[in-house]
């Protein structure tokens, strides 16, 4: 997702997509471990992706 779209979204959109990405990172680590990931840089992109949310959730939240 677009940092442009995820500025335009709510904290409580944001929990949401936080949330989804996090189900989805779960199932590519298991993925991982069974040795069925056909493409591991996605895990990278989906931690780098929670991280940009976070951001955007403490910055929206100190802005009040």
């Amino acid at each position: 997702m677009k940092v442009k779209e995820l500025k335009e979204m709510t904290v409580a959109e944001l929990d949401v997509q936080l949330k989804e990405i996090r189900e989805e990172q779960f199932k590519l680590k298991l993925q991982q471990v069974s040795g069925q990931l056909e493409h591991p840089s996605r895990i990278r992109d989906l931690r780098r992706s929670v991280a940009r949310i976070k951001t955007l959730q403490n910055q929206k939240k100190a802005e009040g």
